[in-house]
């Protein structure tokens, strides 16, 4: 465990030594006067930060930042009481009467932006309505300040806004204080993250974000991230015998072994416009991928080949195609095609043969997939006016919804174990027929046959995410992408 702490001399901060680095953060240091050093920790196996606090100051894990961002972490005071916080604090600079704005939750269990406008001027709180939170989130934009709070398996709560001028580049971090007349708090803070969102002027399908491939424990809600790229990976597949993930990058497929950390290519010959639309069947001997070819006129055609990689043998004879998924028999694909001008879920054998269509409602139904036994396809569809999650047979008859909230949901992934669904949200603002990159969403888990969904990751993607198969095949763990552009400042 890596660990750094500070002391105060006078009035100003100082950044205390670093035995290594301190994770996300340049420096720990106390700001104010402690009548003993703060300190904090890092754990690089889990991500978790631990701070510490002195009496009557604030222990800061920081770094500088400039541009927008958006900072998220879940929240563990050790102990009660009113004057204990902490939370994320991003300031004009570090002296202890520095202007700045602060997401804070209290130990009495409050949770509130603070801010002050100007050095030395007086705090400011606006209180959020929800009691109780332990996920917190401080959004920058331009001169727009925004803290979202929930109590993790929920939503967030409507955001707390302020508009203020901070300046260009700033003091961001961790932080956890006391009142002068308490001996110190100590904080545990996990699933940090950081996140340069996508600008106004970003253009989708030409213009990438980075991307960090995320591995979750469903029960815990604990997340690492074990790969970080500079530019567009999507869509992991977990392989059956629990050893790799299969992702696309830059219209390739590659392999990444979780025991090495290391990424190889897999051959798919001529099909080098793969789409993050790609299936790995129930055995785990043939990948299914829907490449973008020349000879549909840049359609997406849905091929098979081995999964170590060879040459791809087509199977949908007409595009747009998309696959989503393999029976648990291995005979057929379900996908979403256009035909006629309507999208909606097709079968063919894989083999090759006539495809069947399976929704004929109005409206877009995508992202089909068979659950484990083979007797049904969950899928989402717009046709109720938002975006939902249905189950059928796998003939297509008996449609049933499942989900029926404001959010519009997503690409419904079976646990190999049948007993649950994952899917990705977005929120109303999201028009319910789009599935874009670069939003803030959940994933929500809910019972297969249905139930109320628990939000089991709060992230940046979208698009990408979590569009195929990605559970392991203990049922216990998701693989999924996040996405953020490179984090600006010193």
């Amino acid at each position: 465990m890596a660990l750094a702490g500070g002391s105060a001399a006078g009035s100003a901060a100082t950044a205390g030594s670093q035995a290594a680095p301190l994770g996300l953060f340049e420096a720990a240091a106390d700001l104010g006067e402690p009548g003993r050093a703060g300190a904090a920790s890092w754990d690089p196996t889990s991500g978790r930060y631990v701070l510490e606090s002195g009496s009557g100051a604030l222990q800061l894990a920081w770094r500088r930042l400039d541009g927008d961002f958006i900072l998220r972490a879940e929240v563990q005071l050790a102990a009660a009481g009113p004057h204990r916080r902490a939370g994320w604090t991003v300031r004009a600079g570090l002296e202890p009467d520095a202007a700045r704005v602060d997401a804070a939750l209290h130990g009495d269990g409050r949770a509130a932006l603070h801010y002050r406008s100007a050095a030395g001027a007086g705090t400011r709180e606006l209180r959020s309505p929800l009691a109780g939170p332990d996920v917190v989130q401080l959004e920058r934009r331009g001169t727009t300040w925004a803290v979202s709070v929930a109590r993790f398996g929920e939503p967030f709560a409507p955001p707390v806004e302020l508009e203020l001028e901070l300046g260009g580049e700033v003091v961001a971090g961790l932080f956890v204080s006391a009142h002068d007349s308490e001996p110190g708090a100590r904080a545990e803070f996990r699933n940090v993250r950081m996140v340069a969102p996508a600008g106004d002027d970003l253009v989708p399908y030409r213009d990438y974000l980075g991307s960090r491939l995320e591995i979750l424990d469903v029960d815990s809600g604990e997340r690492q991230v074990v790969l970080e790229v500079d530019d567009s990976l999507q869509a992991p597949n977990w392989t059956p015998d629990g050893e790799a993930l299969v992702y696309n990058r830059n219209g390739r497929l590659y392999r990444f072994d979780l025991a090495g950390r290391r990424s190889s290519p897999i051959d798919t010959g001529f099909a080098d416009r793969n789409n993050n639309d790609h299936v790995l069947s129930f055995d785990g001997q043939t990948l299914g991928i829907s490449h973008h070819t020349a000879e549909h006129d840049g359609r997406s055609i849905v091929y098979v080949l081995p999964a170590a990689g060879g040459t791809p043998r087509q199977v949908t004879p007409r595009g747009p195609s998309y696959l989503h998924g393999f029976s648990p028999d291995g005979r057929y694909l379900v996908y979403t095609a256009e035909r006629d001008g309507d999208y909606d879920i097709y079968r063919i054998p894989v083999a090759g043969g006539e495809e069947v269509r399976l929704t004929a409602a109005p409206g877009l139904d995508d992202g089909s997939e068979y659950s484990p036994d083979g007797r049904h396809i969950y899928f989402n569809s717009v046709r109720g006016g938002t975006m939902q999650i249905w189950r059928m047979r796998a003939d297509g008859s008996e449609p049933r919804q499942l989900t029926d909230d404001r959010f519009n949901n997503w690409f419904p992934h079976v646990s190999p174990d049948g007993r649950w669904v994952v899917f990705l949200s977005y929120g109303p603002e999201v028009a319910p027929g789009d599935h874009p990159f670069y939003k803030q969403v959940t994933l929500r888990l809910m019972p297969a046959e249905g139930g109320e969904p628990r939000v089991v990751a709060y992230l940046y993607g979208g698009q990408g995410t979590i569009n195929v198969p990605s559970w392991a095949p203990d049922s216990r763990r998701l693989a999924f992408v996040s996405n953020s552009g490179r984090l600006g400042g010193r």
